[in-house]
């Protein structure tokens, strides 16, 4: 068994790219990221100076067995794990020790997440813990919620500043909202441009009153092998209880079928209220993942 690391995702997805198309739901952050960073690349765009960006492959007897990456840009760059045997978690932290680089976050699918911040934990003397439960939806018969006034609608290059506000907000108001200390989930906000360049990839929605006025946020991402993730999904405080992100996910998660993408997304385990609506639309469970820190 061996650890082999990728700085090119390219190169990364010829290599592990059969395995993670053979559950390309389970699949769709890692082949996701890996996807837009090669198109980031192949378009000149800069990498943030000081984020790490790999991804790595464990290999035995010539064939993936395991993939992980660490690609964040905030907190302390937590890495990304996939499903994989404990042998081989044990042997991609071996690795990232051995050639010092010890990593104090991590996401990804449980347990295998778990075993891999234990073992950090272990090497730098700290502890393990889990700081948030989330979970992977995948669509299934889509339900068509109550009606409710309005329409989705491509957000606009001049709505920049709003959609910008709104995604800074989405994940301080899903911490409140979860019983935690508002802001206290470390999390990307994509700057302008990056939002300009998703707004004018025709991916970014808003729900719209029947004054035209946005009243919810609902993004999904490009597809990887056919499948796409929908969110963030955010609604302002003094917009709720009106159903407007029950409509916005339905109508973008019927887009996406329509398209013939398989729509997932993920949920926090702690906010019962949006795994609610979601499940109401005809999202089940696929997989429980967590968010750890070593600290």
């Amino acid at each position: 068994m061996e650890v082999r690391f990728f700085d090119d995702p390219a190169a990364f997805l010829e290599t592990a790219g059969g395995v993670l198309a053979e559950q390309p739901v389970l699949s769709t952050v890692i082949a996701g990221i890996a996807e837009r960073i090669r198109a980031q690349r192949a378009a000149g765009l800069p990498w943030p100076d000081g984020v790490p960006c790999w991804f790595a492959a464990v290999v035995e007897d010539g064939q993936v067995v395991g993939t992980a990456m660490r690609t964040a840009p905030f907190g302390d760059y937590p890495a990304y794990v996939m499903p994989m045997s404990e042998e081989a978690v044990h042997e991609v932290s071996r690795s990232l020790l051995d050639r010092g680089e010890p990593v104090l976050a991590a996401n990804g699918a449980l347990p295998a997440v778990r075993t891999f911040c234990e073992d950090m934990a272990t090497a730098t003397g700290k502890r393990a813990r889990v700081a948030q439960h989330t979970r992977l939806f995948e669509l299934g018969g889509l339900v068509e919620p109550g009606r409710v006034p309005g329409g989705l609608r491509r957000a606009r290059g001049d709505e920049l500043g709003l959609v910008a506000s709104w995604y800074a907000a989405f994940m301080a108001d899903a911490d409140e909202q979860a019983g935690r200390e508002p802001g206290a989930s470390a999390h990307e906000t994509p700057g302008e441009d990056e939002l300009a360049r998703r707004i004018e990839g025709g991916r970014v929605f808003v729900w719209a009153d029947e004054r035209d006025r946005p009243v919810n946020l609902t993004a999904a991402t490009a597809p990887a092998y056919g499948v796409a993730r929908v969110g963030p999904v955010y609604t302002p405080k003094e917009q709720r209880g009106h159903g407007y992100a029950s409509a916005a996910v339905h109508a973008v998660s019927a887009w996406l079928r329509g398209r013939g993408e398989r729509p997932c997304l993920f949920t926090d385990q702690a906010n019962p209220t949006s795994n609610k609506i979601y499940e109401a639309i005809g999202y089940r469970p696929l997989v429980d993942m967590a968010n750890l820190l070593v600290e």
